[in-house]
C-alpha cells in the first residue's frame, strides 16, 4: 500500500471510529462481498454464509479502534473473518460432517435411475446449474477447516504466501506446501468423479432429481442461480492494496464469487441506522 494510500485508510478508518456513519459505511461496503464469499465457500450454504457475514462485520466495526495500519485493512479484516469462520458452530455442516470417502461412495453408488421427476416444472438446464454451483461449494466442506481455509484463501482471493502465513499463523513456506497438496486432492477427486469439471461419470443434470429428493436441491430456492455474479478480477481489485499475487494460481473455475445478497445490504443499512456508535469507541 503506497504512503498516500494509507493516510487515506486511515484517515477513513479514524473518522468511522470517532462515529462518522458515511466512512462507516463506505469500510463496511468496501468489504463485505469478500467477507460473504469467504464465508460461503468456508460454510457451504447462502443462510449460513449470510449470518455469519453479519457477526464479521459487526466484530470488524467494534474492534476498528485497534487497527493500526501496519497491514492493508483487508488483510486485517481477512484475519478476522477467518478466525471467526474456523470456531463458528452454528453452520449446517457442522452437524453433518461430510468426507471425500461419502461423497465419491454417493456419486458412485446413488440410485438416481429410481427418483422420479420432482423438478416443479423448473428447466432442468437451470437446476443442473444450480446444483453444479452447490455441489462444488458444499465439496469444499469434505476438507478440514484449516485446509479448506488454505485452498479458498490461495485458489479463490489469490493470496500472497507472506500474508496468507501471517493471517493462518504459518510460515509462507507451511503454506505454499499445505496449499499445493490441497489442490491436488481437489483435482484428484474432481478427476476422478465429476463429469462436469473432470473425467468422472457424475453429471449434474443427471442428479437433479436425486438432490431434490435427498434435500440438497430446492427448486423453489435457488440461490446461486438468482446470485448477481461478480469477475474474480474484481474480487481481486478490491484487495488490491495487498501485495504482488505470487505464481501458485491454478484455476478451479468453481469458485466464483457473488455479490452479496439484497437482503444483507438491507441489513447493514438498518445496523447503520440503529447502531450507537459509542459501541466503536469502547473497544
Amino acid at each position: 500500500m503506497n504512503k498516500k494510500m494509507n493516510e487515506e485508510l486511515q484517515a477513513l478508518v479514524d473518522k468511522a471510529t470517532a462515529g462518522d456513519k458515511n466512512a462507516l459505511e463506505t469500510l463496511i461496503v468496501g468489504v463485505q462481498d469478500i467477507v460473504f464469499n469467504l464465508s460461503l465457500r468456508m460454510l457451504g450454504t447462502f443462510a449460513d454464509a449470510e449470518d455469519a457475514t453479519q457477526d464479521i462485520l459487526l466484530k470488524m466495526v467494534t474492534h476498528l479502534s485497534s487497527f493500526r495500519g501496519d497491514s492493508s485493512f483487508t488483510t486485517w479484516v481477512f484475519s478476522i473473518a477467518t478466525n471467526h469462520l474456523k470456531n463458528h458452530k452454528k453452520h449446517m455442516f457442522a452437524h453433518y460432517p461430510l468426507s471425500f470417502e461419502y461423497y465419491g461412495n454417493d456419486i458412485e453408488n446413488g440410485k438416481i435411475q429410481d427418483v422420479p421427476d420432482l423438478t416443479q416444472n423448473v428447466e432442468k438446464d437451470i437446476l443442473a446449474e444450480e446444483l453444479k454451483m452447490s455441489c462444488t461449494n458444499v465439496m469444499l466442506q469434505c476438507l478440514d477447516i484449516e485446509s479448506r481455509c488454505i485452498f479458498i484463501l490461495g485458489t479463490m482471493f489469490k493470496i500472497d504466501s507472506r500474508i496468507a502465513g501471517d493471517i493462518l499463523e504459518m510460515t509462507p513456506e507451511a503454506y505454499r506446501q499445505r496449499l499445493s497438496r490441497i489442490r491436488k486432492k481437489m483435482a484428484d477427486f474432481l478427476g476422478q468423479y465429476c463429469g462436469e469439471y473432470g473425467s468422472g461419470k457424475c453429471k449434474c443434470k443427471d442428479r437433479v432429481n436425486y438432490a431434490i429428493q435427498s434435500h440438497r436441491l430446492n427448486p423453489l430456492q435457488l440461490d446461486y442461480m438468482t446470485a448477481n455474479e461478480i469477475s474474480i478480477q474484481t474480487m481481486i481489485d478490491v484487495k488490491n492494496a495487498m501485495e504482488d499475487i505470487d505464481d501458485l494460481s491454478q484455476d478451479f473455475s468453481f469458485c466464483k464469487p457473488y455479490q452479496s445478497p439484497e437482503r444483507m445490504k438491507h441489513l447493514v443499512r438498518e445496523f447503520l441506522d440503529s447502531t450507537q456508535f459509542s459501541i466503536i469507541q469502547k473497544n
